[in-house]
């Protein structure tokens, strides 16, 4: 095969497992790292945020793949989708099931060589869950929930693997995650609502209707006051607390951005939650270092 044919093969590839789009793994990766964090007392085991870290990646592009399996006959009716590789062609049904599959089955290795079992358990319910997510879409109503927990189950898991239990306080995260996620696939899905409502995908931007930019509010409003209850229960301090505040200041920005539904200013707005989950981590980090001294 010549050389730029093995190119335009991996370029599919890379399109398909959406690593040129990474924020993706920024949103998944933010509330692990929370977690990793919390559960380590802010000096967690590196080769456990190593695991984490490659394993979000891992299974986020594997994600992605199985993702478009399950919408390639929508995918190619809508604008933003349109050019993804199963649709054109560049990449077969076979070929993307491989990939996921690889990609899955190297994560679940990952964790059972390196982690405890409690932790090789949850993430067997976490390939579930993921595998299962792209259908949601079709009945129920705010998938979104569902990708919450999806993204979010690198909490409990992270707990389980430097605790060896899940403590209340992971699934408590969980549900602030699950707030989060709403709030920020909504806005993501705010961008299709017009080629969703006609080829007949459920999401919460359709659900919500004209409340749509109440109920991200609401939500943003909901995973900050877990999140707020969270610290306290641990008994953190000060700059865990500014970094929820920066958070808070991002989230109202957004308001701003997503108020006329525009679409490009509501994709900017889906885009600008890697800074709220860097700014929640930030002030995570922040705090156990400066309570260290």
């Amino acid at each position: 095969m010549r050389l730029d044919a093995i190119l335009q093969r991996l370029d599919a590839y890379e399109r398909l497992m959406r690593l040129d789009k990474p924020i993706g793994i920024l949103l998944l990766l933010w509330p692990t790292l929370w977690a990793v964090w919390i559960a380590g007392k802010g000096s967690p085991d590196w080769l456990i945020v190593w695991v984490f870290t490659l394993g979000t990646v891992i299974m986020r592009s594997a994600g992605c793949a199985l993702n478009d399996l399950a919408d390639m006959r929508y995918d190619g009716h809508v604008k933003r989708t349109s050019e993804r590789p199963l649709v054109t062609g560049e990449v077969g049904r076979a070929e993307a099931l491989a990939v996921a599959l690889v990609l899955c089955a190297g994560a679940f290795a990952m964790v059972v060589l390196t982690l405890n079992r409690l932790t090789g358990w949850l993430s067997a319910v976490a390939l579930g869950v993921a595998a299962t997510y792209p259908y949601f879409k079709r009945f129920f109503a705010v998938p979104q929930a569902y990708l919450g927990i999806a993204f979010g189950f690198g909490i409990p898991m992270a707990f389980a693997a430097q605790l060896g239990h899940v403590p209340a306080v992971a699934w408590w995260m969980l549900v602030a995650n699950i707030f989060w996620a709403i709030a920020y696939d909504t806005e993501y899905a705010m961008v299709d609502r017009d080629d969703d409502l006609r080829i007949g995908i459920r999401t919460a931007a359709i659900t919500f209707g004209r409340f749509d930019v109440l109920a991200v509010m609401l939500c943003y409003a909901a995973a900050l006051g877990v999140l707020v209850a969270v610290g306290m229960r641990l008994g953190l301090g000060v700059y865990y607390y500014l970094g929820l505040a920066g958070a808070a200041g991002l989230m109202g920005y957004h308001y701003f951005l997503i108020r006329e539904r525009e679409r490009l200013r509501c994709f900017h707005a889906f885009l600008h939650n890697n800074w709220v989950g860097g700014a929640i981590f930030l002030g995570i980090v922040a705090d156990y270092t400066m309570r260290a001294r």
